[in-house]
């Protein structure tokens, strides 16, 4: 096909974005609300890297047994300076020392390992996803992306899935560990003093609270962000898209306006979030001092009535500190995760969209088609309430060029819809050479088309990768001669460096016509059956459009045509000239019958004709 980017839909009551003419969908989607189920959903995605989280998990039991030793050791060693008779033991001290320091120094070493280990798993895993997920993208039916914001699909696809990695990356290694050093932190307690643990246990109550209420407002507060980031992507998407538009109506005010509106709501909710989550550590670090000060009273008692050393309590304190940090650290990864799960919450939402419908069963592959087309009592709706389309019936032999003329929102670009399956009809038939084309595969259907549109979409990159994009088993004087004929070959060469010229985004560095004339060369390469030529000579001036339309007769020479045209004095010649109205047919024959007939073809070519020669 030589042109993807297809219009929008007309007549239909959404909020469409499309080559035609774009509107921001600027809500939110509907987005799940199953913590538990994302959560499940994410370590599905492990899987493949669960031999790495495995050796991570050993490494993280040993790095916390070993963290575990550390105030035991401290203890230890202060007992050593405060034997009986306050006198040091060197022997116990040096061992003791000697140790704490081997321990620090494999710490030292696993955290490395893991930081390594854990980035590189996180990396794949999101990759994972992304591929996943623009896979996806490409499976899913026009009407998607004409009902979506562009730039929050990309939002999608680039900041939730990021928030998702760095959430992955931090937050996995903190959770294992934290698990096991709360557990082994508890029981080391339990043998060191049973008194002390239920002194330092007071705190965990107060810490559960805290976390979950907090938890439920800044989860809410997250969702809103990400939904505001994606609202913020669209906008700036679209902005940049038509900054020529916007340059021309002096709307740069306006659009920064606009602008300023989203960045100030994304702002709010940002800050609510950063606030309430910023609340926790201060707070928690409250709760601690009250543990510890608890824990530093009872073991003075204890102390002083010689049931507990000081190098004891020196121990706990530390062991407290460990129990309590790790809980400290999961309630913040926690709120880290409320933005994360945000964040695939909106991934999933993609991934659960319906595909575009599948070919049916035995579905034919097309192979050299004829290019004879029959709509068959055709209707068609883009809600199941209203249609757009009604009985149409018309029939177009092979080589044949049927012009399709009517106001803005009639239905002719629908009917195009139909033909190339963007869409499927509601009711009828629509045959291709006899055969429904439902029954055949949707690939090979498209390939039999060349479309040519209003507004051109070039790719960034070459000239000649662009036009080859219509066959990319295509070689260099197959490319040529396409351009030869498409009447772009003279203007290639002219370029600094002709065919090599790299275009800028959308072939901006170009100009309309000249956009156009590529478009042809790549319709001409695909060497299609069926040929959609829409609007293709509207937005050129007389003597681009002279060139469009030798190089669009060469094109269309032996090959089935529809051609969408608002320009009446460019398919005079075409071989059925359809009048569509209120999406129906409202007349049908050639040029002369149609004058002749003195209806709603008469009047709109002798207005458009009087208007002309005014």
């Amino acid at each position: 096909m030589a042109d993807n980017k297809y219009k929008t839909p007309e007549n239909m009551n959404m909020p469409f974005q499309g080559a035609r003419g774009r509107r921001r969908n600027m809500g939110p989607v509907e987005k799940p609300k199953n913590f538990k189920g994302t959560i499940r959903r994410l370590w599905s995605y492990f899987g493949a890297e669960r031999k790495t989280f495995i050796i991570i998990f050993i490494f993280t039991i040993v790095d916390s047994l070993v963290c575990l030793l550390g105030p035991y050791l401290i203890g230890r060693s202060i007992d050593a300076m405060s034997g009986k008779g306050n006198k040091v033991n060197f022997s116990l001290l040096t061992i003791t020392v000697l140790t704490l320091l081997l321990s620090y120094l494999v710490d030292a070493g696993i955290t490395l390992f893991q930081g390594f280990a854990m980035a590189s798993s996180s990396q794949r895993i999101v990759k994972g996803m992304r591929n996943k997920l623009f896979f996806k993208l490409q499976k899913l039916p026009v009407a998607f992306f004409d009902t979506n914001s562009h730039g929050d699909i990309m939002s999608r696809l680039s900041n939730d899935i990021d928030n998702v990695s760095s959430t992955i990356s931090q937050a996995t290694i903190q959770l294992m560990s934290g698990v096991i050093t709360v557990i082994g932190s508890f029981f080391i307690m339990l043998i060191l003093s049973p008194l002390l643990t239920l002194a330092s246990l007071i705190t965990v109550p107060l810490v559960f609270l805290l976390t979950r209420n907090i938890a439920k407002k800044t989860g809410k507060l997250f969702k809103g962000q990400q939904a505001e980031l994606g609202k913020l992507n669209g906008h700036i998407e679209e902005t940049i898209s038509g900054i020529h538009i916007v340059k021309a109506f002096s709307h740069e005010s306006k659009t920064v306006e606009e602008f300023d509106k989203i960045n100030e709501a994304l702002c709010e909710v940002g800050l609510k979030a950063q606030i309430f989550s910023g609340f926790l550590m201060p707070i928690m670090n409250v709760i601690n001092n009250i543990g510890f000060a608890a824990v530093a009273g009872v073991g003075g008692v204890l102390a002083v009535n010689s049931m507990i050393t000081v190098g004891v309590i020196a121990s706990f304190l530390s062991y407290s500190r460990q129990f309590v940090r790790p809980l400290n650290n999961i309630a913040s990864i926690f709120n880290t995760l409320q933005s994360a799960v945000a964040g695939a919450e909106r991934v999933f939402d993609i991934l659960d969209q319906e595909d575009e419908r599948a070919d049916v069963e035995n579905a034919k592959e097309l192979n050299a088609p004829k290019g004879h087309v029959r709509f068959d009592n055709v209707y068609f709706g883009y809600r199941k309430d209203v249609d757009i389309l009604k009985n149409i019936n018309f029939e177009a032999k092979p080589g044949e060029s049927i012009a399709l003329v009517g106001p803005t929102g009639a239905g002719k670009t629908t009917i195009v819809n139909l033909l190339t399956r963007f869409y499927d009809i509601t009711a009828g038939n629509i045959y291709l050479d006899d055969v429904d084309i439902r029954n055949y595969t949707r690939d090979s259907l498209r390939n039999c088309f060349g479309i040519v549109l209003q507004d051109t979409y070039l790719f960034t990159g070459t000239i000649k990768e662009n036009i080859k994009y219509g066959n990319l088993n295509a070689n260099d004087d197959e490319i040529e001669n396409a351009a030869k004929m498409a009447n772009a070959h003279e203007f290639i060469k002219r370029l600094p460096k002709g065919y090599e010229t790299v275009l800028s985004e959308s072939g901006s560095n170009l100009s309309q016509g000249q956009r156009q004339l590529l478009a042809i060369a790549r319709a001409i390469l695909t060497n299609p059956s069926i040929l959609i030529l829409d609007e293709a000579t509207s937005s050129v001036d007389t003597r681009t459009e002279l060139k469009i339309q030798e190089a669009m007769l060469k094109l269309m020479d032996g090959r089935t045509s529809f051609i969408i045209a608002h320009r009446l004095s460019t398919i005079r010649d075409a071989n059925k000239i359809m009048v569509i109205d209120d999406g129906q047919i409202m007349e049908i024959g050639n040029h002369e019958e149609l004058i002749n007939k003195k209806g709603k073809y008469y009047n709109m070519y002798f207005n458009q004709f009087n208007n002309s020669e005014e």
